[in-house]
């Protein structure tokens, strides 16, 4: 089992910068991949970025391409989602995922959730 724990939500003028970090306990963090999703109100859960376990690979949605950093270190069994020039379309529910038994993007495939962290962009 792996237990992940999102922080670092909070409000944010347009154009700021937030950082988000997972802490995840339990199992072995340093080889399992890891992902981010958010989920805005009456919206679907939708995919944001995700690292491999080893930090090589990396992958983002079209609409965070250029603007989010997604990494990890796993010495300190973190990943971290770095976001610079918010949009209020970037206001959600972040949430933190693990161990992905197939592709990145695909939410079903993740085996473990945090509990979400909130991140709130004004105009």
């Amino acid at each position: 089992q792996v237990q992940l724990v999102e922080s670092g939500g909070g409000l944010v003028q347009a154009g700021g910068s937030l950082r988000l970090s997972c802490a995840a306990s339990g199992r072995t963090f340093s080889n399992i991949a890891m992902g981010w999703f958010r989920q805005a109100p009456g919206k679907e859960r939708e995919f944001v970025a995700a690292i491999s376990w080893s930090g090589g690979r990396t992958s983002y949605a079209d609409s965070v391409k250029g603007r989010f950093t997604i990494s990890r270190d796993n010495a300190k069994n973190t990943v971290y989602l770095q976001m610079n020039s918010l949009k209020p379309e970037d206001t959600a529910v972040y949430y933190c995922a693990g161990e992905p038994r197939g592709a990145y993007s695909n939410q079903y495939v993740y085996n473990y959730w945090g509990q979400g962290t909130q991140v709130t962009v004004s105009s």
